[in-house]
């Protein structure tokens, strides 16, 4: 059987491992020339690689690490855009086009999370694709130019991962039954992993006095993680947008903070972190860091699967929230 990667918790796991090794960002987001896709060359029939596997596609780094581990060594699988790439407004490349209507299947999140998914879809022939957010519980956005639809960050909380897995095996087992097996004891052992941190960031938040469970981002990504886990979230805005932050919208993170005493604050990597870090200066909340959201690092980095995606958030918003304790 494929060993998925990443670091498989024990359920038992404590504070102490939690805040072992904490790092923070550097604060720097990636420039937009990131989100570009590589060229890739196009073919007439479905693309398989010299051994006969089918290709996989996925709309953005973290999916397409999930479906890794589900896949094993049966299947290609490719991410549409690269790492640290901002994923809301990305512009497809005629490469990304080419690349598409080449292969077998395509996983996207849904949720209005790509907004450039359906006419991309429309630009490629006879390719399947699958919803991986079904079976999830949108939660609305409450205000704003995005009042009422869904928000999309579903993959952020450890318990809607393991429904992401689940769609991911079954679409593998429609697209490939031969390997049915494979896929079906991968996405067991993945799972296994996924309940693991699960079950350890509830317990390491329980650390937290509950009255400062505050989860304040710039990007409001964490509703699902804050909702599964007892949290109230803050945010500069909803979903990353072209422009960033505005005066009205720090100013309202600013009365926030204060009202509620909250004692540290967060950003995320493919976003301007001064904003935020602005807040921290006003309200004289901690700054502690950025968080991974919509991209996995590179592989030298700090997150390059989604378990350690995981890991790294939890373990950076538990040691903030715990260091700017008030208790």
């Amino acid at each position: 059987m494929f060993c998925p990667r990443g670091i498989v918790l024990a359920a038992s796991l404590a504070l102490s491992l939690w805040l072992t090794g904490c790092a923070t960002t550097d604060g720097n987001a990636p420039s937009a020339s990131s989100d570009s896709a590589e060229t890739t060359e196009t073919t007439e029939t479905p693309s398989t690689d010299s051994e006969g596997k089918k290709k996989v596609l996925t709309t953005f780094t973290v999916i397409a690490d999930m479906a890794q581990n589900v896949a094993g060594d049966k299947l290609v699988v490719e991410s549409i855009t690269r790492i640290g790439a901002e994923i809301h407004g990305y512009e497809p490349t005629p490469s990304d086009i080419a690349k598409a209507q080449d292969a077998d299947l395509i996983l996207y999140n849904g949720m209005g999370l790509e907004r450039w998914f359906k006419q991309f879809l429309g630009n490629v022939e006879d390719v399947p694709s699958a919803l991986l957010t079904e079976g999830i519980e949108p939660i609305p956005i409450a205000a704003g130019p995005y009042e009422d639809k869904p928000n999309p960050h579903a993959w952020m909380s450890p318990q809607n991962a393991l429904i992401y897995v689940e769609n991911i095996r079954k679409a593998f087992v429609e697209l490939d039954p031969e390997n049915a097996d494979t896929y079906n004891e991968n996405a067991a052992a993945y799972s296994e992993q996924l309940k693991a941190i699960d079950e350890a960031l509830e317990t390491d938040l329980e650390k937290v006095p509950e009255e400062q469970r505050y989860l304040v981002s710039c990007e409001g990504a964490f509703s699902y993680l804050a909702r599964d886990y007892d949290m109230e979230e803050i945010y500069i805005w909803p979903i990353n947008a072209e422009r960033q932050f505005t005066p009205k919208q720090v100013q309202g993170v600013i009365e926030a903070v204060k009202r509620n005493d909250v004692p540290t604050v967060f950003c995320e990597t493919t976003v301007n972190d001064e904003g935020q870090k602005q807040v921290a200066k006003t309200t004289g909340a901690r700054f502690g860091g950025n968080l991974y959201v919509d991209s996995l690092s590179t592989e030298g980095g700090p997150v390059p699967t989604f378990l350690e995606l995981l890991e790294y958030d939890a373990r950076t918003i538990t040691n903030g929230l715990l260091a700017g304790s008030k208790q």
